[in-house]
């Protein structure tokens, strides 16, 4: 191969996205960012949106300032899942994506299976519920009457959507697609018939693209503004948290992950997916990965709750840093409180440091009034919910799991890993935080025909980056927390 293999990884994540340039020469990756900018909703009057366009733009600025230092052989895209846009007979998007944490999806689990019965959606699909899916999405716009809807040519998951505008190349990336519950693992395509019984044109659906797949190059549109002439693009991992798991450096098999940032991802590799009855009842999800893999996981609300009370005290004061933040939880009592991170109350933007108050008042907890307090609160109880639900998978797969890995932007939050190795009795490889973007740029090697397995991925990370290793430290305490935290569960 080249000495030098240059790839582009754009990460759009839910705060900010990166443009990062990985220099690959065959055994190691060194990453060098070109461009990051902001992402957020916009409250529009009748609803909360993505704004597309600005975040396209951003990703023609990165392209073209990656190329400014050498020669690109490639790029891909890789975002959080269940948001989606929709283009009209001409390929035109017909309104700004809804972001997943708009209010119209209330209320619509219980309309879908007054429709279809609940099991048989799971059957069919093997993705956890949350009001906040795709296909519930979709039903919220059946329900309204939704004249886009109606008007709909062509359904495109959020990476599909950039991809598209990158080359007109029209297809649902496998991972990303996976996450929506609108798919059939059985079936390797859309759920065609519970779309239809819930309403939904199963018309606009494309064909499905796997990961590592070469999509053509940049547009001859494009090419002139980004600089991007022979650019290929390529659809990774388009899935954020199947690009970080497939950048987990385990070397044992026996591991579980934790893709830690906005959301906690707890899970384990299974060579196909395991849809039964205990899964459904323990509320698993089963998303594809790379390499034909499924990641059997469960969503955690994770570090988003203490963004959204990082917001909250930014709007009294400087806003403090998530290094001061997590110096103030040291000092803080340990167990003063906790929390279900997965409560309804915490999945949107709201005041959430009154939010958490209100949930130990209804607990007959003390409420926690110091940002340290707040914050230890929201770690442990994150620590004791990934220790809930690795026990969980410990039962399913019916072995102990032997190692965590944290990889993502949480890895670096050395608090969290410390308590996760201490609540779940396990030892923490953190690292790297860069898992995600790693990811995406090794599959868009393996794309090339440079890397061959997921195996020869994880050797590439190994080489790369240094974990830190947490050793478990927990006791008596810990067990009598855990007790008091199923309870609040219950």
């Amino acid at each position: 191969m080249d000495a030098r293999l240059r790839l582009l990884a754009v990460d759009l994540g839910a705060e900010s996205g990166r443009c990062t340039v990985g220099d690959f020469d065959g055994t190691a990756l060194t990453l060098t960012e070109a461009h990051r900018f902001s992402n957020g909703p916009v409250q529009l009057p009748d609803g909360m949106h993505w704004d597309a366009l600005r975040l396209f733009e951003e990703m023609k600025a990165g392209v073209r300032r990656a190329r400014r230092d050498g020669p690109v052989a490639s790029v891909g895209v890789d975002t959080w899942g269940l948001d989606f846009a929709l283009l009209d007979r001409d390929g035109v998007l017909l309104h700004n994506p809804y972001h997943y944490r708009d209010h119209r999806t209330e209320g619509m689990l219980e309309e879908a299976f007054r429709r279809v019965p609940r099991e048989e959606i799971f059957r069919r699909t093997g993705i956890q519920f949350m009001s906040v899916n795709t296909l519930y999405q979709l039903l919220a716009m059946v329900v309204a009457g939704s004249a886009a809807l109606e008007r709909a040519a062509t359904f495109l998951m959020m990476p599909d959507l950039f991809n598209y505008w990158f080359t007109g190349t029209v297809g649902c990336e496998f991972t990303d697609a996976t996450t929506s519950q609108c798919y059939d693992p059985s079936a390797h395509y859309w759920a065609v018939d519970i779309l239809g019984r819930l309403g939904i044109p199963s018309r606009i659906f494309p064909p499905i693209i796997s990961p590592a797949t070469v999509l053509g190059p940049i547009h001859t549109s494009l090419a002139d503004e980004t600089d991007g002439a022979g650019i290929k693009v390529i659809a990774p991992a388009c899935h954020d948290t199947a690009a970080a798991v497939v950048a987990v450096p385990a070397v044992r098999p026996n591991f579980a992950y934790i893709s830690s940032g906005t959301w906690s991802l707890v899970g384990v590799e299974v060579p196909t997916p395991l849809i039964n009855a205990q899964t459904l009842a323990d509320n698993f999800t089963n998303e594809g990965g790379v390499g034909g893999r499924f990641r059997l996981l469960k969503n955690v609300l994770g570090l988003w709750i203490l963004q959204e009370c990082r917001r909250r005290w930014a709007e009294e004061a400087e806003p403090p840093s998530y290094d001061t933040l997590t110096l103030e939880a040291r000092a803080a009592a340990s167990f003063g409180s906790l929390i279900d991170p997965d409560d309804e109350r915490f999945l949107r933007p709201t005041d959430m440091p009154a939010r958490i108050g209100e949930f130990c008042r209804e607990t007959g907890q003390l409420v926690p009034r110091s940002r340290g307090e707040i914050t230890r609160c929201i770690l442990e109880s994150l620590a004791l919910k990934y220790r809930a639900v690795i026990e969980r998978l410990d039962a399913l797969l019916g072995r102990r799991i032997e190692v965590i890995h944290i990889v993502g932007g949480g890895s670096r939050n050395t608090l969290l890993c410390q308590l996760t190795a201490d609540a779940t009795g396990r030892p923490v490889d953190a690292g790297p935080a860069e898992a995600t973007v790693m990811g995406n740029l090794l599959v868009q090697a393996m794309a090339l025909g440079h890397l061959q397995t997921v195996e020869d991925i994880r050797e590439v990370v190994r080489n790369s980056t240094v974990a830190s290793v947490y050793e478990p430290a927990g006791g008596d305490r810990w067990s009598e927390a855990y007790a008091k935290f199923l309870h609040l569960l219950r």
